[in-house]
């Protein structure tokens, strides 16, 4: 036992007090129990996953151990390197230890920090402990790895958070990986998972996004998974949903082919954030935020009364969606699409088919653009009146004479020869 040791256990046992009869070990029985048995530490039992956990009070932290104390003459020592220098634990607090096992020699408890990677010895494998493990190959049901000098085996689906097409690309890779079935009376009846040990990181990474992310912060994330109504985005232990609306600029159809047009899964990218709901367990994301607006861009050169040449991207009963430029469209009314009377759009336009529009109005506010094909087409002749005269103002039909009007027809014939044997004169009675 090393000087500084012997110096902590001093402290920790002068400043316990004595005890005589009721139970409790002196100086000399602590010092007799140095055997093979290990002794109860006081306080309630709480077990995890297998593994005993105390709580414990430091006595020292020296450069390479921290030194605790469960109880009166009851000490336990853990490994410094399980600290970064800013979580390091200071001498009087409080720290839960998880008890690894106990050393009769030194009179000591040995002890890791909760969740800590260990290099495992097969004697102390635990189920539920956290252990250091290579993978070694693949086989049928999912991977090999080698732990504490013994073949242990990896369900496929207990290798990541998602689905990996081609295991093989884990061989050679170190991993922390928990205990999850153990068998000691045989050779490779060891059972690991390395998604619940990547669930818990993830749950903590979660725990520290959601006290720092705020809304309008901008930040990086991978696309996760490509949805019919937008692509879920993982920050790094929680997930944003970014809407098929919040994209792009671009019109989307709903769909995940549609939506997978833009993005892909596995790509970097940047989302600003809209909304952060934790109660409800949204998180809303936008794309189309970053990037500069179109239809902001493109009024500084579209003008009302301007002449341009559009595609046309949709056409419905009502009328036709014309892409004058990248990212921005405008409406072409029904009745603006020709002179004469057309029962809906498609009689006419073809979806991709370019043609000349006029701007008509442009709408700020409302992000809305008003074109017409049929103002760039000349207009039909005014119908002619009585002795070859303009007709009524507003008339579009093509202009007939009234000769022709007043021409017997057929038709006609037969309309006077019904109202004639009725006996109708007309007039008002």
């Amino acid at each position: 036992m090393d000087a500084q040791m012997k110096a902590a256990m001093e402290t920790a046992m002068s400043a316990a007090p004595e005890v005589g009869r009721g139970g409790r070990q002196d100086k000399g029985a602590l010092a007799a129990g140095g055997g093979s048995h290990k002794p109860a530490i006081r306080g309630p039992r709480v077990v995890q996953a297998g593994r005993e956990h105390r709580t414990a009070t430091v006595v020292s932290v020296g450069p390479s151990d921290v030194f605790l104390e469960f109880g009166p003459k009851e000490l336990g020592v853990a490994p410094r390197l399980q600290w970064s220098d800013e979580e390091l634990p200071k001498v009087g607090s409080q720290l839960e230890v998880v008890v690894e096992r106990f050393e009769p020699g030194e009179s000591l408890f040995v002890c890791s920090r909760p969740g800590v990677v260990q290099k495992a010895a097969w004697e102390f494998l635990e189920v539920g402990q956290t252990v250091e493990a290579r993978v070694t190959g693949v086989n049928k049901g999912g991977l090999d790895l080698e732990v504490a000098g013994h073949r242990a085996f990896m369900p496929a689906s207990q290798a990541s958070l998602e689905r990996v097409a081609d295991p093989s690309v884990f061989v050679g890779q170190k991993w922390a990986c928990k205990v999850s079935q153990l068998d000691k009376r045989g050779r490779g009846n060891i059972v690991l998972s390395r998604r619940d040990v990547l669930e818990a990181e993830r749950e903590e990474q979660a725990k520290k996004l959601r006290e720092a992310i705020k809304e309008g912060d901008v930040l990086e994330g991978t696309v996760r998974k490509i949805m019919p109504f937008g692509v879920f985005v993982d920050l790094g232990g929680i997930d944003g949903l970014v809407h098929m609306s919040d994209l792009t600029y671009d019109r989307i159809n709903y769909g995940e082919q549609a939506v997978a047009k833009h993005v892909k899964e596995g790509q970097q990218v940047r989302v600003k954030v809209l909304k952060a709901d934790w109660e409800a367990g949204r998180l809303s994301l936008g794309m189309k935020q970053l990037a500069a607006d179109p239809f902001q861009t493109a009024m500084s050169d579209v003008k009302e009364g301007a002449e341009l040449t559009g595609r046309v991207t949709r056409l419905t009963d009502f009328g036709a969606f014309i892409e004058i430029t990248s990212g921005v469209e405008g409406l072409v009314h029904v009745s603006e699409i020709a002179w004469r009377r057309i029962g809906k759009p498609a009689d006419v336009l073809k979806t991709d088919e370019v043609v000349k529009v006029k701007v008509l109005k442009i709408d700020p506010d409302s992000r809305k653009i008003s074109l017409s094909i049929k103002a760039l087409q000349p207009a039909p002749e005014p119908m002619a009146g009585p002795g070859g005269k303009a007709g009524p103002k507003g008339k579009d039909r093509p202009g007939r004479t009234a000769e022709e009007i007043m021409k017997e027809t057929p038709a006609l014939r037969r309309l006077r020869e019904k109202f004639g044997k009725s006996g109708f004169k007309g007039g008002l009675s």
